[in-house]
């Protein structure tokens, strides 16, 4: 099987078990607003990163083939992501939330990924959708990944905001010592 037939793949197990999951958590006591945003703005770079839906609204524009070996890194990227999002989702357990919520008995979670990054989740997706974005190469992929990036960032600063109201100097405090959403990068 080449890489490239594998990520599409990978993407619907991933979702469809990540969405399973969601069964399993807590009763939601708080919610930010503005939901429609930060939801509809990965969801379209999710869809242009991939070829079925880039190639044929932009035909022609710039792409690329890539060796075997080097697919089959980004596809070892690609499980690096998904790993990290599900590392961090199983550590999590009942408080995870798909938006920006409080869950009933919900505090600073700051061990396991969390000590890396203050949203891996949302690190682990955009790994994996720039390692998706160059294995399936286009220049509109790419861009995908970024607008999948730049709305997931979107989302994390809405839920910096939410959870420093909510969880007060805890959060505050925990979010000054680790970084958002690179590992190792201080501010």
């Amino acid at each position: 099987m080449a890489a490239r037939s594998l990520i599409p793949w990978m993407w619907i197990v991933w979702w469809v078990s990540w969405w399973i999951a969601a069964l399993a958590r807590s009763r939601t006591i708080a919610r930010a607003p503005g939901r429609v945003a930060y939801r509809v703005i990965p969801v379209l770079g999710a869809l242009l990163i991939f070829e079925q839906f880039s190639r044929r609204l932009f035909p022609g524009l710039l792409t690329w083939q890539l060796p075997a070996g080097v697919a089959w890194i980004m596809v070892g990227m690609a499980v690096i992501g998904f790993a990290f999002t599900w590392w961090a989702r199983i550590h999590l357990g009942r408080l995870w939330s798909s938006g920006v919520t409080r869950k009933e008995g919900h505090r600073v979670v700051d061990t396991g990924p969390y000590r890396l990054v203050r949203h891996p989740i949302y690190t682990g997706i955009c790994l994996a959708g720039f390692a998706t974005a160059i294995i399936e190469g286009s220049i509109i992929s790419v861009i995908g990944a970024a607008i999948l990036t730049l709305g997931f960032r979107y989302k994390a600063r809405v839920e910096e905001r939410f959870l420093s109201t909510e969880l007060g100097e805890s959060y505050t405090e925990y979010a000054s010592r680790t970084p958002m959403l690179v590992p190792f990068m201080r501010r």
